[in-house]
């Protein structure tokens, strides 16, 4: 990685800072409490789709492990349990072993927030007034600066597409906050995919209308196999080689689905999308519906792009350790960085979580998306990449 300076994108900059602003403004008319945060910790809460980053904290003889942060959960629900109420955390989080990209950065900017009493689809509603509140809020810095000629009159199409101050234009066409185009999960791979919902929620038939669509569902760990190919053209090479064969789980499966067929499709439509009530094994840290196939999760996105996501918090600790077992044996399974478990964490889900929905929103992303940018790297003066 190098270290590269972008004053060009100081325009871009000021624009971020606004949404920021705006952003702070709208969770303190709300009542939140907002919060700051370690970004080290000596335990994690252990997920099995997140690599981490590992550091050392050294006196002396003293050595102690510490891993940079990848959601500010795990100190966010302590501060529930605690009493403090609505809160939200706007500030850095990390993670591994996934690429630099114009929609992701290892280390990056989160938006973390959590309602008290309130259900995940109520919690997205207000994830759309924080969009029309952040355009609001630009609209009218741009007409105060000069009232006669704002630069907002200087995008031509506004006007003739009809737009009021909670619209935005991203990459020439309009998007309106004033609703969501909403879909369950089962519905979106039913139309996108053509898989159906009793395949989706039966593992083995999944996998097998995944093969049948070209997905692999295992790979050779032989150094001639590609990750995600089988490799069977020589099994005496990959035999002598001692090979394996490891298989992909539903969750990577699904997660190689969602991002080819299903995510390029949504948030098109000139409205944000609502993707809700995701499978049970896609949510570790979510309530469950009554139909204990879906979880209380949705996630939404603009032109095809994940932006952020909230779930009605799981407060049973019981299940939340079964989980957090599976999280760990799936970890070990796929290889990834051992990392302490926050065993605090279920400690204090013990003496009771609130009922509440938490959100994340990946804050570069959607400053992107009011910026009228076509990468987070469009926002930075200092880029690391």
């Amino acid at each position: 990685m190098i270290i590269k300076t972008k004053i060009e994108n100081l325009k871009n900059y000021k624009i971020y800072l606004n949404v920021e602003q705006a952003t702070h403004e709208f969770f303190q008319k709300k009542g939140y409490l907002k919060v700051d945060l370690p970004v080290l910790s000596p335990a994690l809460i252990p997920e099995s789709y997140l690599e981490v980053f590992e550091t050392e904290f050294r006196y002396f003889d003293k050595r102690e492990k510490l891993y940079l942060t990848p959601s500010p959960e795990l100190f966010l629900k302590r501060l529930l349990v605690a009493g403090v109420g609505n809160c939200y955390y706007l500030g850095k989080s990390f993670r591994n072993s996934e690429p630099n990209s114009s929609f992701h950065s290892p280390e990056f900017t989160m938006l973390e927030f959590y309602k008290v009493g309130a259900t995940y689809l109520e919690l997205a509603d207000e994830i759309l007034d924080i969009m029309k509140f952040i355009s609001s809020s630009l609209s009218f810095r741009a007409k105060s600066r000069n009232p006669i000629q704002s630069p907002m009159r200087e995008i031509s199409p506004l006007a003739a597409l009809g737009r009021n101050d909670s619209d935005i234009i991203y990459k020439g066409k309009k998007i309106s906050f004033e609703k969501w185009e909403k879909f369950t999960v089962a519905k979106a791979f039913d139309k996108f995919c053509q898989i159906s919902k009793e395949e989706l929620f039966d593992e083995n038939l999944f996998l097998k209308r995944a093969q049948e669509k070209g997905y692999a569902i295992s790979y050779s760990s032989s150094p001639e196999s590609k990750f995600g190919i089988n490799s069977v053209d020589n099994p005496d090479k990959n035999r002598d080689r001692q090979a394996r064969t490891i298989n992909f789980s539903y969750q990577d499966v699904f997660s190689q689905i969602l991002s080819q067929e299903v995510e390029p499709k949504l948030g098109k439509n000139g409205y944000p999308t609502l993707l809700y009530d995701y499978p049970a094994e896609m949510s570790s840290l979510a309530k469950l519906n009554k139909d204990r196939k879906t979880a209380k999760r949705v996630e939404f996105y603009i032109d095809g792009i994940e932006i952020g996501g909230c779930c009605e918090e799981l407060n049973d600790w019981h299940e939340q350790k079964k989980r957090f077992d599976d999280q760990i044996e799936k970890r070990d399974r796929f290889h990834m960085k051992n990392h302490a478990v926050d065993n605090g964490f279920i400690e204090t889900l013990q003496y009771g979580l609130p009922d509440c929905t938490g959100a994340g929103i990946g804050f570069e992303r959607l400053a992107m998306i009011f910026v009228d940018a076509q990468s987070i790297g469009k926002l930075k003066l200092i880029n690391v990449k």
